[in-house]
């Protein structure tokens, strides 16, 4: 093996070692995050990180479907988020919604 070789395969395997852990934060942030948006948020980051796994598969196998499959899973990942995000903001707002009857129901027993 040469020095470029070399030199490759270890960015591979560091590439690949960094990934897992951020994986790994990602899912612990997705599984005990506080709010909802946190876990959107951790859901984004894991696309984001699988894109690097198949990036950094697609350098060490020398294959360039990974790329298109990259780009795909970052398509399908920008939209996931959008619904995500609309379906957190419909669910505040009937939140805000019961939260303004309620107040208004209890203001209106304390006024009679």
């Amino acid at each position: 093996m040469n020095l470029a070789a070399d030199f490759l395969w270890l960015a591979i395997h560091i590439a690949l070692s960094v990934l897992s852990l951020a994986f790994l934060m990602a899912m612990w942030r997705v599984l005990r995050g506080p709010t909802l948006p946190d876990r959107v948020v951790g859901l984004d980051t894991l696309v984001v990180i699988a894109i690097g796994f198949i990036a950094t598969i697609g350098i060490k196998t020398g294959f360039t479907l990974y790329v298109d499959i990259g780009l795909a899973l970052g398509l399908v990942g920008f939209l996931a988020t959008v619904a995500f995000a609309r379906f957190t903001l419909s669910l505040q707002g009937k939140i805000q919604q019961r939260s303004d009857e309620t107040e208004k129901r209890l203001n209106g027993e304390q006024g009679t």
